[in-house]
């Protein structure tokens, strides 16, 4: 047997282990990038364009609360309804409430009666249903009303927030001060003869006060706002919430509704 060279035992071996061909004119070292491709090497073809369906947003133009509270006096001064007045506050951007709210609280009652009612917002049941005080504070103050002859064909109900705050937490003043042209707008185009602030949020928004509910009621009050003909008589009550949790105060507000009905038979 003929005794092979170095390099003759080297072709041997990259035979024998299957590398029988070769590509290029010298080595290739693959630990090393390459910035380029071999001359004969099939270019990679680019990637399919795929058509995204992720819609990309513009981030929300932030609004100082003037400006808030002027876009909202704009839209419910443009209301000549209470449907335009609706739709106006369906439409309305400027209050965070609107996008943890399940629906949007507007009114129940007859509009065309002599005594409207304003409480503070929506809670739980109001928020399922799109309807003011349905739930237990709701059903109080329908027992309230039938005490001094009135049910709500004879009566209208709104609250002072359109919205439910997050758990039934209390309205921060931003979320007040940018739904309260909407509300004065409310009272405006329903204009009874006589209006009760069902609790102190309510009371103390409308009336421009920072006087709570234990010193406001009992007390009598004209009502005024810039779209108002005629000022309107007003009272302010106890919020049927608050009397669950205290019954004892049921009797001032026993007082307090003889006072009302009897300012309704002025």
């Amino acid at each position: 047997m003929t005794a092979q060279t170095p390099a003759l035992a080297l072709l041997r071996w990259y035979i024998d282990a299957g590398a029988d061909e070769a590509i290029l004119d010298g080595p290739v070292d693959r630990t090393v990038p390459r910035d380029d491709s071999p001359a004969d090497s099939p270019a990679a073809p680019p990637p399919p364009v795929v058509a995204s369906s992720v819609q990309v947003r513009k981030p929300p133009t932030l609004l100082s609360r003037s400006d808030v509270t002027q876009t909202a006096r704009a839209q419910a001064a443009a209301a000549k309804t209470l449907a335009e007045l609706r739709a106006a506050i369906e439409a309305f951007d400027g209050c965070a409430l609107k996008a943890t709210a399940a629906s949007t609280v507007f009114g129940d009652g007859n509009p065309a009666a002599p005594i409207m009612f304003v409480g503070e917002a929506p809670g739980g049941e109001e928020d399922r249903h799109g309807v003011p005080f349905v739930g237990p504070a709701g059903k109080l103050l329908d027992k309230m009303l039938a005490a001094i002859g009135i049910d709500r064909t004879g009566a209208y109900i709104t609250n002072l927030l359109p919205w439910r705050p997050p758990g039934n937490r209390n309205p921060t003043d931003a979320e007040i001060a940018a739904c309260l042209p909407f509300i004065e707008r409310h009272i405006e185009l329903v204009s009874p003869r006589v209006l009760v602030f069902v609790g102190g949020a309510s009371a103390k928004a409308l009336l421009g006060t920072s006087e709570g509910i234990m010193k406001l009621r009992g007390r009598a009050f004209q009502y005024e706002s810039a779209g108002m003909v005629r000022p309107i008589p007003a009272r302010a009550i106890f919020h049927p919430a608050y009397l669950l949790r205290t019954p004892a105060q049921k009797r001032e507000s026993w007082i307090d509704l003889i006072s009302i009905k009897k300012l309704l038979n002025q």
